[in-house]
């Protein structure tokens, strides 16, 4: 009897998530991206509110530990390139082959996702323990920046397989329209970097103080703990598709498929932190404080754009099913649905960073060499807020659509051929203009995008071919 029960509950877990999955073709849009968007939203913003705690507990330390978190950012943000590049590209593949109704092949894409994240972190491993201190000696002169820095990135490389499990398990979810349990992931991690931060690096317990290491240390094991409990989900819970290693082999087309949409995305995220190093070169000569100030803004900022990107995750999926199922009218719908949404989120943000710059770096310990550089920075660069958020939103889309080639050219034309060139002319006058080269960029950028989306739309999403859609749908009612 008990055999029994449990198929019948198995069988009823499966219908319910195969449910959530077609209310991707069949609800209304609007509160459907609201549903799908809320939980990333929500764990976004306490994901990057444990990224701003991490350095709020580290700049209670000294400014000096700040800076030695500071300019290992852009690191992290490469990892996270490779994460969630390669995790974009099995999440587009899925989705569309779940709208396509070939479950099969969205479950071998989820297995390739799963094996790809082993072959990163190892990557990683191998990068991070040698490159770690020329990487550091590259920003700083100073003797306890440079071994706290070095310290740090070796021990968030080496431990970096828990950030690579747990982003590629949330983005199978979110590709599966399970938003709650990428949320459950996301929060998980998020909680216990929270907890593990003031313990480690003030020593509480008594355990011994631990400073920058400490951070380093919290944040490796709760993705450790967050991404296995991922990993543990997708092979054991999931009923959509099926996670198998077991005599696993890579297949040439799969990959193709993944890094297709993928690689794009990895590289423009790459370019991101890259040109994030040349950024901090450029503005090193003013100050090494300078850094500090715009890791601390760089950490600010993740609280604004997160949300935007949850809307993004909710958009993917609904719109690459959706374009899956040649469903054209819902994804020009979730588009203007997720455009509605950044616009709000980003005039809110801008006016606080407007108002309030002052307060917002205060709670860092601000020295006053760090208010003097940071409040204008804060007030120019903020200005970007609204453009940057078009910009986002545009480049999911195009990678929900499976065109990843036009997102990467957006990324690259934002940071290669306007961002960095036009923060090295304004250095010759002064670091406040250095700021307003964010501002002309996303500008550039927002504008590229929407160019490009409406020549795309118009090339692949006819609306003859979705009103005889429409038509044949109402006529079978």
């Amino acid at each position: 009897m008990s055999i029994v029960n449990h198929l019948w509950f198995n069988e009823r877990v499966a219908d319910k998530q195969i449910d959530k999955t077609r209310r991707m073709a069949e609800a209304k849009v609007f509160p459907l991206l609201i549903r799908m968007s809320g939980p990333a939203m929500f764990s976004m913003l306490i994901m990057s509110l444990y990224n701003i705690v991490d350095s709020l507990f580290v700049s209670a330390v000294s400014e000096i530990a700040l800076r030695s978190v500071s300019i290992i950012f852009p690191v992290q943000q490469l990892m996270i390139a490779f994460a969630v590049g390669t995790s974009v590209g099995v999440n587009s593949y899925v989705a569309r082959r779940l709208g396509a109704e070939d479950p099969e092949t969205a479950s071998a894409a989820a297995s390739h996702g799963l094996a790809l994240s082993f072959v990163n972190w190892l990557f990683f491993l191998v990068t991070g323990s040698l490159m770690a201190p020329v990487v550091v000696n590259w920003f700083s002169n100073h003797g306890e920046v440079i071994s706290s820095g070095i310290a740090y990135l070796r021990i968030v490389t080496v431990g970096s397989i828990g950030l690579f499990w747990q982003i590629h398990s949330e983005k199978i979810f979110q590709a599966t329209g399970n938003m709650t349990r990428a949320m459950f992931i996301q929060l998980t991690g998020a909680v216990l970097n929270i907890a593990l931060d003031p313990i480690l690096i003030f020593g509480w317990f008594g355990l011994p103080a631990m400073g920058v290491r400490g951070a380093a240390v919290a944040t490796v094991v709760s993705q450790i703990i967050a991404g296995g409990a991922g990993v543990h989900l997708l092979l054991h819970r999931e009923k959509v598709i099926k996670v198998r290693l077991r005599g696993f082999r890579f297949q040439k087309h799969i990959l193709a498929a993944i890094y297709r949409v993928g690689l794009p995305s990895l590289v423009m995220q790459s370019v991101t932190a890259m040109v994030g190093m040349v950024f901090n070169m450029i503005i090193l000569p003013f100050s090494e404080i300078a850094i500090t100030v715009l890791g601390v803004y760089l950490k600010l900022e993740s609280f604004v754009f997160m949300p935007v990107f949850g809307i993004g995750q909710g958009m993917l999926p609904l719109m690459a099913y959706n374009y899956g199922a040649k469903r054209f009218d819902r994804v020009r719908q979730t588009l203007k649905s997720g455009m509605i949404l950044m616009a709000g989120m980003m005039s809110f943000s801008t006016v606080v960073f407007q108002l309030i710059p002052r307060l917002l770096l205060g709670a860092f310990n601000a020295t006053e060499e760090m208010y003097e550089m940071g409040i204008p920075a804060f007030r120019n660069i903020s200005i970007c807020f609204l453009f940057a958020g078009i910009a986002i939103i545009l480049s999911i889309s195009f990678q929900a659509l499976g065109r990843g080639t036009y997102s990467l050219f957006i990324s690259i034309f934002r940071q290669l051929v306007l961002l960095l060139p036009l923060a090295r002319l304004f250095a010759v006058w002064h670091l406040d203009y250095v700021w307003y080269s964010y501002v002309i960029s996303d500008l550039g950028a927002a504008l590229m995008a929407a160019f490009l989306f409406r020549r795309l739309s118009a090339r692949i999403m006819p609306q003859e071919e979705t009103s005889a859609i429409m038509a044949v749908e109402k006529d079978a009612a």
